[in-house]
């Protein structure tokens, strides 16, 4: 909510990629971080729906969840959006980091 990048720069592993739904193509580390910066919309509000959290061998996560949000554009318009997303994670040196994401809004492809 604070579009802050450091925490996200530090969660996401330096070979992540993502693809959000109604994107021609997967992202990659540095469009994940911008994409939560300064120049995203703001985020008023939010809740998480945790669907499915399983762990494989003690070093992959697999995160599934529902959302809904809140958000404000730069033209000061709020809408609110809802959505899906499954995150894979991967524990390295005693922490977990980000390696993938797939998801986005409803209705959209």
């Amino acid at each position: 909510m604070a579009r802050e990048t450091a925490p996200l720069h530090a969660g996401l592993h330096p070979g992540y990629t993502g693809w959000v739904t109604g994107q021609p193509q997967p992202h990659n580390r540095e469009a994940a971080i911008a994409s939560v910066g300064p120049s995203s919309p703001a985020v008023l509000s939010y809740r998480l729906q945790p669907l499915s959290i399983n762990v494989f061998d003690g070093v992959v996560g697999v995160v599934h969840y529902s959302y809904v949000a809140e958000v404000k554009s730069e033209a000061n318009v709020s809408k609110n959006v809802a959505g899906r997303w499954s995150e894979v994670y991967i524990r390295k040196n005693g922490e977990w980091l980000m390696i993938s994401v797939s998801g986005g809004p409803d209705g959209e492809r």
